[in-house]
This record gives C-alpha cells, sequence and structure tokens, in this order.
C-alpha cells in the first residue's frame, strides 16, 4: 500500500539543487517522489500514474530536441499528447515549470512550440517564477491565466558551505586587496556571451589601473576547451577553471568576487543571480524589460545593453556601481524566498492538485 501520492519529476537531475529544494516540504509531507531521467523514464513513469499523483514537467530538451530525427521527435510528441491526456483521464495532474522561452539548442523549432502548446493545454498548473514570463513566451506557447502560479525561485541559503571567508577565498586565487574580481560561473555557451565579457573585461582593464580580474568557471560548451582559452583577452588577468565546479567549491569562487556579470544574450529565469545574491555578491544582468520590472529596484542589480553588450559592459566594469551596496539590500530581497518557504509553497499547490 503506498503511502501518499507518487510525484513524477522529469528531467530528474540528480545533482540540481534547484529541485532539491523544491522537493523538501513535499517529501516532508508524504509524497512519493520518483525521477524520470530519460524519455523513455517518463513514459513509463506516466503510465503508473493515477488519482491523486502529479506528473511534474520541467526542462523539455530531453523530449524532442534528443530525438534521433524529425519522425522520431514527432512521434515523441504525440506519444506524450496521449500520455499526459491517459493521466488525466485516471484522475492525475500535471504541472509545469516554464523555465525558458525555448530551450537554448534547437534541432526542431517547430516540433518544440508544437511540445509546449502540448503541455499548456495539459496543464492543471502552470508554474512560473518571474512575472514577466507569460507576456515572455507568448509568442510561442499562451498560457491560461487561471492556471498560473507564481512561487518564485529559491535562495540557496543554508545549501552551500559559507565557511570559508572572503581573505581565504581571494588568497587562494591569487587576488591582492586591490584587485577587481569580475565572475562569470556557470557551463560556458555561446548564447551566454561570455565572449562579449571577455572583450568588455579586457576594454574595462585598459580604463582602470589594470587592476581587473576576470574570472570564468564552467565546462566549454559548443567549443574545444582549447579554442576557447585561446579566445580570451591575452593582455589582462584570468583565473579559468574550464571544467565543472563542485558544489563544495561555489563559495570560494563566488567569495572571492566582487561582481557576478551574466551577459546572456537572453534570459528567462536565472538560478545563478538568486546564488550570487545568496552569497552578497552584486550582479549585471542585460537590460530585458522584464528583468528590470523584476530587479529594477535592487540596489546590488545593475543592467547593460544587450544590444551593444561589449561596451555597455565595459562601462559598467569600470565603474563601480554597486560602492553603496551593503548586505542588507541583499537581505531585503532573500527573506521572502528561504528554500524552505518557497518549497512549503510548492508543497501547498501540490496538496491542492492532489486533493481535487
Amino acid at each position: 500500500m503506498r503511502s501518499g501520492p507518487q510525484l513524477l519529476v522529469f528531467p530528474a537531475y540528480l545533482n540540481n539543487a534547484f529541485l532539491n529544494l523544491l522537493q523538501l516540504a513535499p517529501a516532508a509531507g508524504g509524497f512519493q517522489i520518483r525521477g524520470a531521467h530519460t524519455y523513455d523514464d517518463l513514459m513509463r513513469g506516466l503510465a503508473d500514474l493515477g488519482r491523486g499523483d502529479i506528473v511534474h514537467l520541467h526542462w523539455t530538451t530531453p523530449i524532442a530536441q534528443q530525438a534521433q530525427s524529425y519522425a522520431d521527435a514527432l512521434s515523441r510528441v504525440r506519444r506524450l499528447d496521449r500520455a499526459l491526456r491517459g493521466v488525466r483521464s485516471r484522475g492525475g495532474k500535471l504541472v509545469w515549470t516554464v523555465h525558458n522561452r525555448l530551450p537554448h539548442e534547437l534541432t526542431f523549432r517547430e516540433l518544440e512550440i508544437r511540445l509546449l502548446r502540448v503541455i499548456a493545454d495539459s496543464a492543471d498548473a502552470v508554474h512560473i517564477m518571474a512575472p514577466h514570463t507569460p507576456e515572455a513566451i507568448g509568442d510561442v506557447v499562451s498560457l491560461d491565466p487561471r492556471r498560473i502560479r507564481q512561487i518564485p525561485h529559491p535562495s540557496y541559503e543554508g545549501v552551500y558551505d559559507t565557511s570559508v571567508t572572503r581573505s581565504d577565498a581571494r588568497a587562494s586565487f591569487g587576488l591582492t586587496d586591490g584587485d577587481t574580481a569580475a565572475l562569470f560561473l556557470g557551463q560556458i555557451r555561446p548564447y551566454k556571451g561570455v565572449a562579449a565579457l571577455a572583450a568588455a573585461a579586457a576594454e574595462a582593464d585598459a580604463r582602470r589601473k589594470n587592476d581587473l580580474v576576470l574570472m570564468l568557471a564552467g565546462a566549454v560548451k559548443e567549443m574545444s576547451r582549447a579554442d576557447f582559452a585561446a579566445s580570451l583577452p591575452s593582455g589582462m588577468r584570468t583565473v579559468t577553471q574550464l571544467a565543472f565546479v563542485a558544489d563544495a567549491d561555489i563559495a570560494r569562487w563566488f567569495r572571492a568576487a566582487d561582481v557576478a556579470c551574466f551577459p546572456y544574450r537572453a534570459i528567462l529565469n536565472s538560478g545563478s543571480v538568486h546564488l550570487a545574491a545568496t552569497f552578497r555578491v552584486p550582479v549585471i544582468l542585460p537590460a530585458d524589460p522584464g528583468l528590470r520590472a523584476q530587479f529594477g529596484d535592487q540596489r546590488w542589480v545593475a543592467f547593460f545593453d544587450p544590444e551593444d553588450p561589449t561596451d555597455s559592459l565595459a562601462e559598467l566594469l569600470a565603474t563601480d556601481p554597486f560602492a553603496s551596496v551593503t548586505d542588507a539590500d541583499f537581505d531585503d530581497f532573500l527573506a521572502p524566498i528561504s528554500p524552505w518557504d518557497v518549497s512549503r509553497a510548492y508543497a501547498d499547490l501540490l496538496a491542492e492538485l492532489s486533493a481535487a
């Protein structure tokens, strides 16, 4: 006999801190959490769901975009549509979290849009984290406002080791008190605009007293490490780890940084912003209208022009827009989005759907 309803999570990335935080309260409340890692896992899992059970879809890339051909992708979308209808006919429910407008790498764009519309039509609740999400994805899929539930992205308070001090962290990278460290941490992929950041950092360093240090940490995708390293400006100091950064080492990078830069060409949600805020590190974001509406009143956030990323990033890095920022500015932002509070709001949503 089951102890509680099933919660089937897809894709269940084992080391994803966001998923682990979100599931804290549902697990404590009796939900049996099952992870589906591949499309085939998902299809098998859906067949087992019945009344009171819930499937929660997150990132959609593994469904159509990892298919072997157009025909395979089309078949996957059709099969998922039938399976979701089957779950709902048996009394199960569907939650969809909108993480991106579209996957960053698209092989079958038309089918991805079709897939998102299938999911939106089937969803009992569409979970958004950023208030501008419906507008941002409106040209791709229309969201029923009656099904939208806004639960913010959690902070990472209490998740990562915070025992490392700023002085020890900076010393480990060879940084002095007079250095200003600009950090990018995350997968290094073309859409994230790291090349523009590197060029901007070099330009800003030339306008400063050569005290700027560019810190880059993360696995390089869609090009070789050697080619990316060779593309970096040769005239300025850089600290790089062009490989995955272990959770145990994340605090050291953020503790050492003076500013975190996210030079994305396009962004809907970014856990990296909340991670930086958790470590009380100011951030630079693209001046997207939605991001301005969401973060524009935060003194620890500055915006660059995505139409002119190199020059506008250089202008910000050459100055000090965060001179008056204090820990209290971060505290006000972080207080309402503690991991447990966000997870409880999510658990309340699941309980409501399961009982309906």
